[in-house]
């Protein structure tokens, strides 16, 4: 959900609260419970990935991505975002149903205890519980990696319609995310103008000694 923009690897800053223990954190988060697994994603995964996430390119403006990207590009995507955040797949019976992740909020340094969230699911992987239970396992791993702010930039129409309507906004709301911010009509996508929310949850304390570690 841009929550579902999709992040480059340049722009992505070498340093985060704590990023040195991102690897552990990620491998710590994977869990197996009936036939539900959520785990670290590889490069090996992306093609999968590519093919949950190019029906939301063709079919709808839940990203506003024009042209589903190559399957190196999307490669070069995943590891870019792996070199500081955590990156997870869920897979239901061995097959994965969706992923997500998070990115750069801002890239400076003042804002690197925030980030950008970011989940897909397989379309017809919906209403089975699978995207709240990957979301809370990111959010973990993120609260582990010190990161106090979480960011969801969701596409919004004003009306619905059949490329985008209020499931994402409503889905982050019920995981404790509040509406922040409204850009109106700024993004273009099928021949119409759509809006955009930004949606903010606070996962830590805010602390005046807040240092991040060499």
């Amino acid at each position: 959900m841009e929550a579902h923009r999709e992040q480059e690897a340049a722009g992505i800053r070498e340093a985060a609260p704590n990023d040195t223990a991102c690897v552990k954190i990620c491998k710590a988060t994977t869990n197996e419970t009936a036939g539900v697994k959520i785990r670290e994603a590889t490069t090996d995964d992306a093609a999968r990935l590519l093919e949950i996430y190019a029906y939301y390119v063709e079919r709808t403006a839940i990203t506003f991505e024009y042209d589903v990207p190559s399957l190196e590009e999307f490669k070069g995507r995943i590891a870019g975002i792996k070199k500081r955040y955590p990156y997870l797949v869920i897979e239901k019976d061995g097959v994965i149903q969706g992923y997500a992740y998070a990115g750069v909020f801002k890239d400076r340094a003042a804002y690197d205890w925030s980030c950008e969230m970011t989940i897909y699911l397989d379309r017809g992987a919906r209403g089975e519980g699978l995207g709240r239970r990957l979301y809370e396992a990111l959010e973990e791993a993120l609260r582990r990696q010190g990161i106090l702010n979480l960011y969801a930039c969701i596409g919004c129409p004003d009306v619905p319609d059949e490329y985008l309507d209020y499931n994402s906004a409503q889905f982050h709301a019920h995981l404790g995310y509040t509406t922040v911010g409204t850009f109106h009509q700024c993004g273009y996508k099928f021949g119409r103008w759509y809006s955009m929310i930004w949606m903010e949850k606070m996962i830590g304390d805010h602390k005046s000694d807040n240092t991040k570690e060499d």
